[in-house]
């Protein structure tokens, strides 16, 4: 049997697809869009007319018929570019959509998945609450059930929550407490929240770090009704979904941070070749050369990771260790390839002009997001048979 490393011609036909629309649209405009802290519509919305939202769904949803492979490309493609628009397409699919396509009834997923998968609306995933980050087992937003009305009374509030306030978000499914189990533990469950539902209230953008031009925010619910209809997949087995949900999307984190890693040697590669110094290019000094050669390593070696993690995926093989695995070295690695590219460029490296003074800025929240690389350790040693 003869191993072929390559990928197959519609996924490489993908791939450049991507390639060229991140480098001749996405390129020229993300700067301004992420100076000015402003979500590119216009952006986002020529990715939901190529397809990119419905990559992963099956066409009788208004998908693509592709799979998580192929998201999972663009994202890389995307993030050599800008992580803005890469982290908006990996909620949008992995975080809005798909836990509807995974868990939702028939019904749910003809409400809401054209829309989605046309990219014309967003959804967004509120798990994170303010006293419980990794311990999301510790939920403390409350939904009980109106008998008489038929509805969930929802009461809490949510943070760090993506793509949640924009002019096109459609959906937030949130998790809460819906009863006890009779151990005492908290049943969570999931439930859909439409946007501009009454008794929900978006707030106002996060000022962050990076990720400038995604759309990050607090949520809190006070007293708001859905219909019973709305809960999604099995009631008490919201936490379990979750972990699911998150299992995929460290593949495509990890993708992400791939792609952050290959662009900051990209913009290095480049700016070596060009920059000047004591008569030659800064290329042509060992000492770059070095730099260089173990940022390419490290891009390599995470490309790996991720593609082994989600061909698991698609063959229906276990995959937790191996997602944990990808998303704790590739986020690492996105970290020290934007300080390392940063450095190459020195004091342009510290303007936000160039795209590595970006990629410095959006690397570090790879590092926490979608599960820390402290939980990615505890998720792998487990693995491991290790317990506490």
């Amino acid at each position: 049997m003869t191993i072929d490393h390559r990928l197959p011609a519609e996924y490489e036909e993908l791939r450049r697809t991507v390639e060229e629309f991140a480098h001749d649209v996405v390129a020229p405009k993300i700067g301004e869009f992420y100076e000015h802290h402003e979500f590119p519509y216009e952006i986002v919305r020529e990715m939901g007319r190529m397809g990119l939202f419905g990559l992963p769904f099956p066409e009788e949803y208004g998908g693509m018929g592709g799979d998580y492979f192929a998201l999972c490309l663009a994202l890389e493609e995307l993030a050599r570019v800008d992580s803005s628009v890469a982290i908006t397409l990996e909620a949008g699919v992995s975080l809005g959509a798909m836990p509807i396509f995974r868990f939702g009834t028939q019904a749910q997923k003809r409400d809401w998945l054209p829309k989605l998968c046309s990219g014309e609306m967003l959804g967004a995933f509120g798990l994170t609450e303010p006293e419980c980050g990794s311990d999301a087992g510790g939920t403390r937003t409350t939904a009980r059930l109106d008998e008489e009305s038929g509805e969930w009374v929802i009461n809490g509030t949510k943070c760090f929550i993506t793509n949640s306030g924009t002019d096109i978000t459609g959906l937030v499914t949130v998790t809460a407490v819906t009863g006890r189990q009779p151990d005492g533990r908290p049943e969570i469950s999931s439930i859909i929240v439409p946007s501009g539902t009454p008794g929900f209230t978006v707030a106002p953008p996060y000022s962050k770090v990076g990720w400038n031009a995604s759309d990050t925010r607090e949520l809190a619910f006070s007293d708001c009704r859905v219909p019973s209809a709305n809960l999604l997949g099995e009631l008490g087995r919201g936490y379990a979904q979750f972990l699911r949900i998150l299992d995929e999307g460290r593949i495509a984190i990890s993708a992400l941070a791939t792609g952050l890693a290959q662009g900051c040697v990209d913009e290095s590669v480049a700016y070596a070749k060009t920059r000047q110094a004591f008569g030659k290019p800064i290329g042509a000094n060992q000492a770059i050369q070095f730099k260089l050669a173990d940022m390419e390593m490290h891009a390599h070696t995470a490309r790996l990771a991720w593609r082994d993690a989600a061909s698991r995926l698609l063959h229906g093989e276990p995959f937790k260790k191996e997602a944990a695995l990808a998303k704790l070295y590739s986020s690492q690695i996105a970290v020290t390839n934007a300080r390392e590219a940063t450095q190459i460029h020195g004091g342009y490296g510290f303007m936000n002009e160039y795209p590595v003074a970006r990629f410095w800025r959006d690397s570090k929240i790879l590092e926490i997001g979608e599960g820390t690389s402290e939980v990615q350790r505890m998720l792998i040693a487990r693995e491991l048979g290790l317990t506490a």
